[in-house]
């Protein structure tokens, strides 16, 4: 049965993850972030951070990124090319399925994502 979620109930339960970046542990992630509702063959995601996350990609589809508040260079790696988006609070973009992307987000930002799994991550200067 479908419910409603408060979001910012949510992130008031969560801890912002200050500094992000290549040495953030999983378990300082995972504090930041929650999982509001399974989606298709993922799940709806928000949390808050400032930093610059790992790349990362979704094989199994497009993933749907909302800005709520704040902004973050989100680069997005396709086979022969990189995109940068400067997004702020109120837009959004679709990561394409199988294209590696990282955020940027010096001054903090706080995310909504539809996000489909599998999720592989690395660490590398351009994981292509």
């Amino acid at each position: 049965m479908p419910k409603a979620i408060d979001i910012d109930a949510v992130l008031s339960t969560l801890t912002p993850l200050h500094n992000r970046g290549l040495d953030t542990s999983e378990e300082e992630a995972s504090a930041a972030f929650a999982t509001l509702e399974t989606f298709n063959n993922g799940a709806v995601f928000t949390g808050s951070f400032d930093g610059t996350s790992p790349w990362e990609r979704h094989r199994g589809g497009d993933e749907l990124v909302h800005i709520l508040k704040g902004e973050a260079c989100l680069t997005i790696l396709s086979e022969n090319s990189e995109g940068r988006f400067n997004l702020k609070a109120g837009m959004m973009t679709v990561v394409p399925k199988g294209c590696w992307h990282r955020f940027h987000a010096p001054d903090g930002v706080t995310v909504l994502t539809a996000t489909p799994q599998p999720t592989d991550h690395s660490t590398a200067e351009d994981p292509r």
